[in-house]
């Protein structure tokens, strides 16, 4: 069976970092694009970031230029390193292909203090 398992997060205050890590079991990791996702406080959870199985990234507008995706496609792991860290980022992160279609892992939670 297909598992995630997110860690990293955590709380910081609002300009701080903050590295995100993703370990993925099977075989799927090394056939498709991944990403990672946010879901807010009361809000749907939604793409942030997506890598290629050859690295090319795209981020969506809210985190562009501070946020960087990268893979490891031999360790089967997928980061996120996040600088400059907003409020607003505030939420729980969580991996998944893109488009996601693995069962949901627990995710990590990041909470970024004004």
């Amino acid at each position: 069976q297909v598992e995630l398992v997110e860690s990293g997060g955590g709380l910081v205050q609002a300009g701080g970092s903050l590295s995100l890590s993703c370990a993925a079991s099977g075989s799927i990791f090394s056939l498709t694009a991944m990403g990672w996702y946010r879901q807010a406080p009361g809000k749907q959870r939604e793409l942030v970031a997506s890598i290629t199985l050859s690295g090319r990234t795209n981020y969506a507008d809210s985190i562009k230029g501070r946020f960087t995706i990268s893979r490891d496609n031999n360790k089967n792991t997928v980061n996120l390193q996040m600088d400059s860290l907003k409020p607003e980022d505030t939420g729980v992160y969580y991996c998944n292909t893109n488009p996601s279609v693995m069962n949901w892992g627990q995710g990590t939670q990041v909470a970024v203090s004004s």
